[in-house]
This record gives structure tokens, sequence and C-alpha cells, in this order.
């Protein structure tokens, strides 16, 4: 699957469960590891599960593969690894402080 079609079934799975502030950054140019990073805010831990968990069924039932899921013993930042395209789920305070945005923004 190419990952513009895994950017669009990530970020509407996200939207699907109430995801907010969704950005998605185009890394291809940056590095050779994957083309796409996509982050989405939460208001819970249970809502970053939640989020991760539906996008993980959604690229499934789309025939794509989930490499891996971290994060999930906290929940306050779950990482998605589509491969090509890797989806962060975070509740605000840490996207703040980690600021993922302003890393991959050249």
């Amino acid at each position: 699957m190419n990952s513009d079609k895994l950017v669009k079934i990530a970020v509407d799975a996200l939207e699907e469960i109430k995801a907010f502030d969704i950005k998605v950054l185009s890394v291809s140019k940056l590095t050779s590891m994957f083309d796409y990073i996509v982050i989405a805010s939460a208001s819970s831990s249970r809502q970053t599960k939640a989020l991760a968990d539906n996008v993980r069924e959604k690229v499934k039932s789309a025939g794509g593969s989930i490499l891996s899921l971290e994060g999930e013993q906290t929940g306050e930042w779950l990482l998605v690894d589509l491969g090509d395209v890797i989806v962060h789920i975070m509740q605000p305070e840490a996207r703040e402080y980690y600021n993922l945005e302003a890393l991959w923004v050249s």
C-alpha cells in the first residue's frame, strides 16, 4: 500500500475517534526511513489507546501492515509504525514538551 493511502486511512481513523490538532508532515526529503509523520492529540490515555486501536484496525482491514505499536503501557504517547508512515498520538502536555513538529519541519 502506498504511503499516501496509508496517510488517508490513518487520518480518517483518527478523525473518527475525535483526535484533534492532526498534522501530516512530509519528511521524505529529510529521512529515507519513512515518508510521512502524522501527529494527533488526544485528551486522555483512554482516548490515545482508542485512537491507536482504530488506526491499527482500519489499516489492517485495508490490507496494510502494522510493524509496531509502542506506548500502550502509559497511554501518554502512542506510536503506530505503518512502515512508510509513522503515527504519533499524544496527550497535549507530551506533545508540547517534545514538540515533534519543530524537529521535523525544515
